[in-house]
């Protein structure tokens, strides 16, 4: 995959220093009391000059989805933008062992900072917390660790809001249509993400009294496991109005389905930004309709806050002197409409 350009967002988070600000005196007359404005920290911000040579091991799961194979190709294609970063990267692992025992590895080469998107958070916090103890600061990445004790800073996506803002999408293109069905193709169900994705769009439903979802079928994020799944959900339900599918690479596999049953009855939400579910829906010419981010380029940012952290500087664009305890991202709605807006950004 090719190296995603740093986006305006980023762009502003990590652009030039941050001015310092000393007080100000206003002209003084006899009448006209002093004013003074306080004072800004005067720490430099990260900035996309070279500065100290920071070393960043990354550990993530096994790239055996489209979605995270993106996650590793945004670290790495960030990394290479600056020459003063070393980047140490494992070959990643769903065996939570494994991951453990690769995050030691990385411990044990004494990096400056650890950045982690652990297979399973509550499983992981552990190397998480002797990372942290051992004096390497560490930015976890998405799926959230159990203690906050051990990481430094967490970036990820909003999953509840992944699935408010599909059901509002929903919602709103279902308004006016009386007794209204939706259906459910979920994630896997024993991940806490699947659950707050399912959340989310159920409480965007509840403002939409006409609409009712009537299935819902979890799947394994795999075009097998979509497709298979799909077709069940298609031959239980003869008719309904919408289907909001939580993963754009198993939604391969459900357009599939939905194709070879010849159904056309109904608008299709996809989740997560891959390029061919950006492609169909600048097509114009399936069910699907639109997609709810959950940008992969959150590994280019954790790399940038890795780096500022390393080298003892701040966000640009805000006061404090240290970057943030935790990011969460937007999850925009990609239609139509706006889909040459965030093509670049899709994943393969």
């Amino acid at each position: 995959m090719p190296e995603i350009p740093a986006t305006s967002r980023r762009g502003l988070l990590f652009g030039t220093a941050a001015v310092s600000a000393g007080a100000l005196l206003t002209a003084c007359t006899s009448n006209e009391p002093k004013k003074s404005e306080a004072a800004t920290n005067n720490v430099p911000a990260a900035d996309d000059k070279p500065g100290k040579a920071v070393t960043i091991g990354f550990a993530g799961p096994q790239a055996d989805h489209g979605w995270l194979n993106a996650i590793n190709e945004n670290a790495k294609s960030r990394a290479k933008r600056y020459s003063e970063v070393t980047l140490e990267i494992t070959e990643g692992s769903n065996d939570t062992a494994a991951q453990i025992g690769q995050v030691q590895t990385l411990i044990n080469k004494k990096v400056d900072v650890l950045v982690i998107l652990p297979a399973d958070g509550k499983a992981l916090t552990q190397v998480g917390l002797q990372a942290m103890k051992g004096g390497i600061p560490v930015i976890n990445l998405d799926r959230i660790f159990a203690s906050p004790q051990a990481y430094r800073c967490w970036i990820g996506g909003d999953n509840y809001g992944m699935g408010l803002n599909a059901g509002n999408y929903i919602g709103e293109q279902l308004k006016d249509k009386p007794n209204a069905k939706v259906i459910e193709l979920a994630g896997l169900d024993n991940l806490e993400l699947t659950k707050q994705r399912t959340q989310g769009f159920d409480d965007a439903l509840k403002n939409y009294p006409n609409i009712k979802k009537v299935a819902r079928q979890a799947a394994d994020f795999t075009v097998e496991s979509g497709q298979a799944k799909m077709a069940q959900l298609l031959q239980a339900q003869s008719q309904f109005d919408a289907l909001w599918n939580h993963d754009d690479d198993q939604g391969v596999g459900a357009l599939r389905a939905i194709a070879q049953a010849g159904r056309k009855d109904f608008l299709m939400v996809g989740g997560a930004g891959a390029k061919s579910a950006m492609d169909a829906i600048k097509a114009d010419n399936s069910v699907l309709k639109a997609t709810v981010l959950y940008p992969p380029t959150m590994a280019a940012s954790a790399i940038d806050l890795a780096r500022a952290l390393g080298q003892a500087k701040g966000v640009s664009g805000m006061s404090e002197l240290e970057i943030p305890a935790s990011i969460t991202l937007y999850s925009a709605v990609v239609t139509k409409e706006n889909v040459e807006e965030y093509l670049p950004t899709g994943f393969s």
